[in-house]
């Protein structure tokens, strides 16, 4: 073989580190004025259109009281809840915590500690069992606001409850019919208890509730976290390519992810004051996020190494929350609910229904 041949064999290989050096480049290109006009005009094109997305998706399971198909009770309630439940699962696992990797893994920030460790999925896993600390020390805070200090049931906690709910003309009522031998509470919407006393199935179904309403608020929290973060990522980029499919991506996913939310809320039975104010505060917060982020587009560098390192961060901390609320609060909530597993139809529609929410937001991932 000779000289010239190995030459050219070889050569190649001396172009792989200037191939590398390239793609760690931590450079920003500057854009003429024309064309971040034309970047603006989409932007404020996306604050209106994910607005919109995702109000009539958080707003669309609260509309339960007008129209019956959307109603806890209904068994379509459930496969719409898995589909909504898959969204938010694929949104934490494919969307978020590969860009937290990603972010806290450049070349654009020290090698120590960042490169040394896994802190993205560190973090995704503390965020998680903050998650269930949360939900359980707010359970339990809940429980002894409403049924006194100890574990047995307080009437006069109970009855806080049973008031609260009376403000709400759809609030489940509780019905006890007591037979010599044994009791049956039947609670509407909140499933039937067959107890010595209709007390304790009373009891249940309030502490049920609880847990509806716990679990609304914590899965808000990671849901506005990722929200802005995502929303001040489109707000700064200035590619067209990367600003388009983002936005449709985005009205997608706050759709039904919406959606997900609006059932936690119905589910918890929230006065109405308190679940528009809920739904308002979700509709708003990608929008914000992007206003924040045509704000500081000037002066902000996605690439430098703090804003790596802070945006890594909180979508670390945002997919664990997400990934324990699908699995925990929603997912397994339903899917152990003793009425979906006496019913192979609600069964088998909720999970071709988890099966394609995840899946279509994971196709997604192909564009944003």
């Amino acid at each position: 073989m000779s000289k010239i041949t190995c030459y050219y064999m070889l050569s190649p290989l001396l172009l792989l580190p200037a191939m590398v050096a390239a793609e760690c480049s931590c450079e920003t290109n500057e854009l003429t004025g024309d064309s971040k006009s034309l970047t603006l005009k989409f932007k404020l094109g996306a604050i209106g259109a994910i607005l919109g997305a995702s109000a009539i998706g958080v707003g669309l399971p609260m509309l339960g009281k007008r129209v019956s198909i959307l109603r806890p009770e209904n068994d379509i309630f459930f496969m719409v809840k898995a589909f909504a439940a898959g969204v938010i699962l694929a949104t934490g696992f494919i969307h978020i915590l590969p860009g937290a990797f990603e972010g806290l893994t450049s070349p654009c920030i020290d090698e120590t500690p960042w490169q040394n460790f896994p802190f993205a999925a560190f973090i995704a896993m503390v965020a998680s069992i903050g998650s269930l600390m949360v939900d359980s020390l707010a359970t339990g805070h809940y429980r002894k606001v409403h049924f006194g200090g100890n574990n047995n049931n307080s009437k006069e906690g109970s009855n806080k409850v049973v008031d609260e709910e009376r403000n709400d003309e759809h609030a489940g009522h509780v019905h006890v019919h007591t037979h010599a031998t044994h009791g049956h509470a039947h609670g509407h919407g909140g499933g039937s208890f067959v107890t010595e006393s209709g007390e304790f199935g009373e009891e249940l179904s309030k502490l049920e509730l609880i847990r509806h309403r716990v679990t609304a608020q914590v899965l808000e929290l990671g849901i506005v976290v990722h929200s802005v973060i995502i929303g001040i990522s489109l707000g700064t980029s200035e590619r067209l390519d990367t600003i388009k499919p983002l936005m449709a991506a985005l009205c997608f996913h706050q759709f039904f992810e919406g959606m997900g939310l609006g059932g936690c809320i119905t589910q918890a039975k929230f006065k109405s004051r308190s679940m528009a104010t809920m739904a308002l505060f979700f509709s708003l917060t990608t929008p914000i996020g992007i206003a924040i982020g045509i704000a500081i587009a000037g002066v902000y560098d996605e690439k430098s190494p703090r804003s790596l390192i802070i945006q890594g961060i909180f979508e670390a901390a945002a997919a664990g929350i997400l990934i324990y609320m699908a699995l925990v609060d929603l997912l397994a909530a339903d899917f152990m609910n003793p009425r979906m597993q006496a019913n192979t139809r609600i069964q088998f529609g909720s999970h071709l229904s988890l099966l394609l929410g995840a899946g279509c937001m994971s196709v997604l991932a192909i564009w944003a």
